[in-house]
């Protein structure tokens, strides 16, 4: 067993038997449930000088609980310097100006280069560690070729607080998150919400797709800021999108959905690939040079997980992005 780094220690107190795993994770705002599930397991954990290794052990009232919280573990990913627009840090949080083009954690065909390998190098010894290792906690993600913001976890309790507030997905008015999309044509209406149910597609198992059954209800809520060009025909049009949910390629998916996909997005816009051709030269030049889906994740707001002050950042658009809308 590593040697400790501290020692976690309760009375339960209540009126009735409670769940060991249950009772450590109501008692503590540091380390979430999952984490002491996990140090149960590996036998940190004693009650009433009993070590226990069931997660369901019932706890008696008057027991007292004690948990070994060992050092947090190297992390998998290796740091690598890589260079990163970093928004706001702080001991508990770091919002990045993610770019296009970089994946957010290691994968399959990614396991160096990313997002999580950059932010090891850059935080180094401020990440106390998620789960028991020297980690960032990643809460939500952004694909490869959307750019924008994106608040990253340094420590278990702020994983924990930012977990929280990204399942209810702002419902509960702490979090907001807003994207900027460069589509074809014009949304009709204008201004809107889309709620439907996205699921994997049955047809192409890398893409999503909207169901009529079988998938998870997803909401977009979405309004037209520029038509372009702003007289004559709308060849394209610049939208801004307030996420409710949060489903795998929501916004590509909804939008495409309607009638109106993200320029450049070559997995659901390529029903519209033959729209370039209305577009000016200089227009076509500018859209194979961005080489990307259109999207950009422009504000993100958050309630602070240690001090419950509500933090509220906005990205200005990509020089890629803002060259598309200025040659249109």
């Amino acid at each position: 067993m590593p040697d400790p780094e501290e020692i976690f220690e309760l009375t339960h107190d209540g009126p009735a038997t409670e769940r060991l795993d249950k009772l450590l994770g109501q008692a503590s705002d540091d380390h979430s449930r999952a984490r002491f599930q996990m140090l149960i397991s590996q036998g940190h954990v004693n009650v009433d000088g009993t070590s226990i290794v069931d997660a369901s052990f019932k706890v008696k009232p008057g027991s007292v609980v004690s948990v070994i919280l060992p050092e947090a573990e190297d992390p998998e990913p290796r740091a690598e310097n890589i260079p990163l627009t970093i928004v706001h840090e702080d001991d508990q949080v770091v919002v990045v100006d993610k770019p296009a083009g970089l994946v957010v954690h290691p994968g399959p065909g990614n396991w160096t280069g990313t997002l999580v390998n950059a932010l090891i190098a850059h935080c180094g010894s401020s990440l106390s560690g998620i789960g028991g290792v020297k980690r960032p906690g990643i809460v939500h993600r952004l694909d490869k070729e959307t750019s924008g913001l994106l608040v990253v976890a340094k420590t278990d309790k702020a994983h924990r607080s930012l977990s929280e507030q990204f399942a209810a997905h702002g419902r509960d008015g702490r979090l907001s998150r807003q994207y900027l999309a460069i589509v074809w044509r014009e949304p009709q209406p204008r201004r809107g919400t889309i709620d439907t149910l996205i699921a994997r597609s049955t047809a192409n198992r890398i893409k999503m797709a909207v169901a009529k059954s079988g998938g998870r209800q997803a909401i977009t809520h979405y309004e037209t800021i520029r038509s372009l060009p702003a007289s004559g025909e709308t060849t394209a049009s610049l939208v801004r999108c307030r996420l409710e949910t949060g489903r795998t390629h929501q916004i590509r998916v909804h939008l495409a959905h309607i009638g109106t996909p993200l320029l450049g997005d070559r997995v659901y816009g390529s029903s519209h690939t033959a729209s370039a051709s209305k577009l000016n030269d200089a227009a076509r030049e500018s859209l194979a040079t961005l080489s990307r889906q259109a999207l950009h994740a422009e504000t993100l707001g958050f309630e602070h997980p240690e001090t419950g002050d509500p933090m509220l950042f906005r990205s200005a658009l990509p020089d890629d992005m803002q060259d598309l809308l200025d040659k249109i």
